[in-house]
């Protein structure tokens, strides 16, 4: 699938909470010179916290804004991003925060495999992701979408989980 233009965010349908994707995707080339936000993109577990996506095999950015970011909060362990334009995966498992009577209990955690390549190995997330705030939780229920952040990027997504 592919986001047209402006038309914005896709979501999934259902709601998951433990859940299990396979995520391939695919930045823009050629290369445009001097825009260094091509293919800047995401994939948001819950609705709120993003994994990255991003042209990083060339494109120089802050180490937790790259592809694999935990965004805002964890660089990815390693680099093995592929050239503009190839296909590459994610392979993720996340588990939601846990509350009990409006409290946390358990942060969320996330494992990423990209390319094959170990890059968060289960990562217990601060809190909703976003660019310079301080994360914090909010408790938003046993299950949340599967938003893809539309930018220039294509994507193919097959999910798992603990659906409705």
């Amino acid at each position: 699938m592919e986001v047209a233009p402006k038309a914005g965010d896709i979501y999934t349908r259902e709601h998951f909470g433990d859940i299990q994707l396979h995520v391939e995707w695919r930045t823009p080339a050629p290369l445009k010179p001097g825009n260094v936000w091509q293919g800047n993109s995401g994939v948001f577990l819950f609705g709120v916290y993003e994994l990255q996506v991003f042209e990083s095999s060339r494109n120089l950015i802050y180490a937790d804004g790259q592809a694999g970011a935990i965004y805002g909060q964890y660089p990815p362990l390693v680099k093995p991003s592929r050239d503009p334009g190839q296909w590459q995966v994610y392979d993720i498992i996340f588990n939601p925060a846990r509350f009990e009577d409006g409290r946390l209990e358990s942060p969320a955690y996330i494992t990423v495999f990209q390319n094959g390549v170990l890059i968060q190995n289960h990562t217990a997330i601060m809190g909703e992701t976003g660019h310079r705030i301080f994360p914090r939780y909010a408790d938003r229920g046993p299950q949340g979408p599967v938003p893809l952040q539309t930018m220039a990027t294509s994507y193919a997504i097959e999910i798992s989980g603990s659906g409705p």
